[in-house]
């Protein structure tokens, strides 16, 4: 078995990286791709700032918690591509895909306890479909993003209550496996989420009963 890659998908504002924030410090690691500060307090020391796609690896690889976060990962391709955006030609597509599609391949090679989640802005195509955004058609043709992951979140926001959706709603790209959650809408609560990914697996838990009861 290897570790397991989740997407997290969604707008801006809409509670991605908020889902983190019932994680305890020793539980989670971050690598920040842009380097923003967390919109709630925190005591999260295991963070780790780049955009490398190589150093994003090792990361992965180095990180000692069972949860791996990549915060707002659709910039390993944008920023990719402005740095790049004199050039012409093709190739830069091919290799910014490339970069993306290693990243997650590398998960395969982690320990089975782990899970990595990647926290992504969405985009919705000329047909009306949301997905997950990348830098063109180009990387599109190269790499359907959502293809890769079993788990495929979206987050929305409804008369104040942030959530993910977890079944297709048949304009979007989200998933997950029959059975997985009791319900299409839950609390946007990155925590929760873990927990019943690593029961459905039979994954170890990251927290034991009793601390689990505390927290509630």
């Amino acid at each position: 078995m290897a570790g397991i890659p989740v997407l997290v998908m969604g707008r801006s504002g809409t509670g991605k990286s908020c889902s983190l924030r019932n994680f305890k410090k020793d539980e989670l690691s971050i690598i920040n791709v842009n380097g923003k500060k967390l919109p709630f307090k925190n005591d999260f020391q295991k963070i780790y700032v780049s955009d490398n796609p190589q150093k994003i690896i090792m990361a992965l690889k180095k990180a000692p918690t069972p949860v791996i976060v990549i915060d707002d990962s659709q910039y390993i391709m944008a920023n990719a591509f402005m740095r790049n955006a004199l050039v012409k030609g093709f190739d830069k597509y091919n290799l910014i895909g490339k970069d993306f599609w290693d990243i997650i391949y590398a998960i395969r090679e982690l320990s089975d306890d782990k899970i990595v989640y990647f926290l992504h802005h969405e985009e919705t195509d000329d047909s009306g479909i949301t997905h997950a955004k990348t830098q063109g058609k180009l990387i599109d043709n190269h790499v359907t993003l959502e293809g890769m992951f079993t788990i495929v979140l979206r987050t929305f926001v409804q008369d104040g209550f942030y959530g993910f959706s977890t079944q297709n709603s048949g304009t979007d790209t989200v998933k997950s496996p029959m059975g997985m959650f009791a319900d299409v809408k839950i609390e946007n609560d990155l925590y929760l989420v873990d927990s019943t990914i690593r029961e459905y697996y039979n994954m170890p838990a990251i927290r034991k009963a009793e601390e689990k009861a505390a927290a509630k």
